[in-house]
Order: structure tokens, then sequence, then C-alpha cells
């Protein structure tokens, strides 16, 4: 490993995220989740000739709906 390129080896916190940064990153997250799990959704809506791909599309969906609930989840316990 490459000790030079470890920003933090010497345990300074100075580049720490705030908790604000971190409820912004965390927010931003969230709705990009929940964009892409509309957008599946609604993709898999409007494909009538391929069962297969429309329930790939929604099982994606249910991933983004999983990866919201735990970043809404942190939202509130954490930050």
């Amino acid at each position: 490993m490459k000790h030079e390129l470890d920003y933090d080896r010497d345990y300074d916190n100075e580049d720490e995220l705030s908790k604000k940064s971190l409820k912004q990153i965390l927010q931003m997250s969230l709705e990009r989740e929940n964009e892409m799990m509309k957008t599946y959704l609604i993709t898999a809506e409007r494909i009538h000739d391929n069962e297969e791909l429309q329930n790939r599309l929604r099982n994606f969906a249910e991933g983004n709906a999983k990866r919201s609930r735990q970043l809404m989840d942190e939202l509130k316990d954490n930050v």
C-alpha cells in the first residue's frame, strides 16, 4: 500500500466530513435512488414483449427501494 497517498494516515481529522456535508451527500444519494427506481418502474411498464426484462427492471427498482429505506434510516438515525 502506498501510504504517501493515504490522506488520513496521521490520524488528522481535517478531512473529516461535517454533519451538514454528510447529510447533503446522503440526501442527494436518496434522490438519485428514488429517480432510478421510478425510471426502472416506468420503463418496465412500457415493455410489453419481454417479460424477462420487465422482471429484471422491477428487481432493480426493488433494490433501489431497499437502498432508499437504508438511506432514510441513516438520515434519521445518524445525521
